[in-house]
């Protein structure tokens, strides 16, 4: 059970729910559940290069304002940023004011453009690499994430190592990675089986 953490409610949670009351919300109703939206999937992935060096928890408190920022990760219109948004964004005391994260973004926007022309869609992009299933992993990285960093990288995205790519897989549910005993993980595991592959 040490790898549990048991909430306000009596229900069993990954451990790591215990760490702040906000996760608690984000993993019940987020972490691990099925996403083939372009725009959730290329939000996703943003903020997890956001995240590289910082805790997730302060990424997850400024999330509202980052999706005002840019215009809720719509990459049509995120691709159209000029350096008078970078220098804006650089004001934006609500985000993180990283200007390499804040450039990768409008650059991985326009990539993002480029593989929907290619692949028909970022979800079909990355559900191919979707692992076989297995447990839950205490891993950093896996053989897949590390295929989809290199491959976005060939593409010209940046900001995608192969440990942003495994968070970003774990949360948007190409892997169920909750815990044993977790009161949610066979919800995400039933979410999975009905999810309808792109």
């Amino acid at each position: 059970m040490s790898e549990l953490f048991i909430g306000p409610d009596d229900l069993p949670r990954c451990s790591w729910c215990a760490a702040t009351p906000e996760y608690v919300a984000y993993h019940d109703a987020e972490w691990g559940f099925p996403v083939g939206d372009d725009q959730r999937l290329f939000e996703k992935l943003c903020l997890e290069g956001f995240q590289s060096g910082l805790s997730w928890r302060t990424i997850l408190a400024k999330r509202e304002n980052f999706r005002a920022a840019f215009h809720h990760f719509d990459f049509h219109r995120v691709a159209q940023f000029t350096e008078e948004d970078v220098t804006r964004l650089l004001q934006d005391a609500g985000i993180v004011r990283h200007r390499g994260k804040i450039e990768a973004v409008i650059n991985n926007a326009q990539r993002a453009i480029d593989m929907v022309e290619q692949e028909g869609s970022l979800a079909r992009f990355f559900w191919r690499f979707e692992p076989q299933p297995c447990g839950p992993q205490v891993v950093a990285t896996t053989a897949e994430s590390t295929a989809i960093s290199k491959e976005l990288k060939k593409r010209g995205w940046k900001f995608v190592g192969p440990t942003t790519v495994y968070a970003f897989m774990q949360a948007m549910g190409l892997v169920n990675d909750h815990s044993e005993g977790c009161a949610i993980r066979q919800e995400v595991e039933q979410a999975r089986a009905k999810f309808t592959r792109p």
